[in-house]
């Protein structure tokens, strides 16, 4: 993060609203990548933005992967990274976060049941923290740049791809999802076959309403509600709700002259958070991030107080779900209350 953004940043300082509220941040990354590093020294410097965060989950992002050996086995070398950098931290200080409490790597389930090694190699590494894969299906059939296409086409249809992620039962392991709205009855295809696995649907369905969906945006959300609607009936998924600063969402929050407060976050942002949460319930949905992805649009404290304002209305026990309980319990994490 260049120091143009960050100054652009700070042109809007908030104080965390409820400050003792507990949280656990479900979804961030660490790279360290050319003019370009998020490691712990810089998510602890937005940790310590004023919210009550007590954990966090790591979730892959194509880092540090293992530069020799079989290519299946490199994406282990993240995890192997994310554990030793972050194990001073994963116990909890007084006052701080338990950093990576929770690690999602990376594993190629097209490799079939053959994944099951690189699987083990994984849960190796993590040393007690590691909790599941994100192999991501994102593909659309758009051509605007700013939409990935990461996956092949069909990917969760695949039956090479469905014989790995039978793996993830044996060892009890949880999936994490990332892909876009047309691709939602896919992932609801998937988790009617595979109930016992939990998984995780990042970022809101990943809805898209740029590029060829632009000139039918309503038409877009209509989509996307059906597919949630659909996602949502599979008791085994649960939601994150985050991502609101990518690009693909409509809104450049860049391009203004400054940041979004998180009165103007909240208002955005609400009516899709709350019909996510009226689809999947309370006690399915958690709130994240996604940094530092996103901090390219706000910062750790405004966007925290925006999910703050939006879940205003709900019960004390419904927002400690959205908040903590619900992560916790989903990626198996450890609490001072269990």
């Amino acid at each position: 993060m260049d120091t143009q953004h960050e100054a652009w940043l700070a042109l809007v300082v908030e104080h965390a609203l409820e400050p003792s509220l507990p949280i656990c941040d479900p979804h961030h990354h660490l790279w360290d990548r050319p003019n370009d590093r998020y490691l712990v020294e810089q998510l602890e410097q937005d940790l310590g933005s004023g919210h009550n965060v007590v954990q966090t989950v790591f979730v892959e992002c194509r880092s540090k992967y293992r530069t020799g050996g079989p290519e299946e086995m490199r994406p282990v070398g993240e995890t192997e990274f994310v554990e030793r950098i972050t194990a001073p931290n994963a116990g909890g200080r007084a006052g701080t976060a338990r950093v990576a409490a929770g690690i999602v790597g990376h594993a190629d389930l097209t490799l079939g049941s053959a994944v099951t090694a690189v699987l083990e190699a994984h849960v190796e590494a993590g040393k007690g923290r590691f909790r599941g894969i994100r192999h991501s299906s994102a593909w659309d059939a758009g051509d605007d740049p700013i939409i990935y296409k990461i996956a092949p086409q069909g990917l969760l249809l695949d039956s090479k791809f469905r014989e790995g992620f039978a793996c993830l039962e044996k060892l009890g392991l949880s999936f994490d999802a990332w892909l876009y709205h047309p691709q939602l009855t896919e992932l609801a295809d998937l988790a009617r076959a595979f109930p016992n696995v939990p998984i995780v649907l990042n970022h809101i369905g990943s809805p898209i309403v740029i590029g060829p969906y632009a000139a039918k945006r309503q038409e877009a959300l209509d989509d996307w509600k059906r597919g949630m609607t659909e996602v949502a009936s599979c008791p085994n998924v649960a939601l994150k709700l985050g991502s609101f600063g990518r690009r693909a969402t409509g809104i450049d929050w860049r391009k203004r002259a400054r940041p979004p407060t998180s009165t103007e976050l909240a208002e955005s942002i609400a009516p899709l958070c709350h019909f996510c949460i009226d689809a999947f319930g309370a006690d399915r949905c958690m709130f994240e991030s996604n940094f530092p992805v996103d901090k390219v649009s706000y910062s750790y404290s405004v966007l925290w107080n925006a999910f703050k304002r939006v879940a205003q209305g709900y019960s004390p026990d419904e927002r400690a779900a959205l908040f903590q309980k619900n992560a916790a319990r989903i990626y198996r994490l450890a609490t001072d209350d269990a």
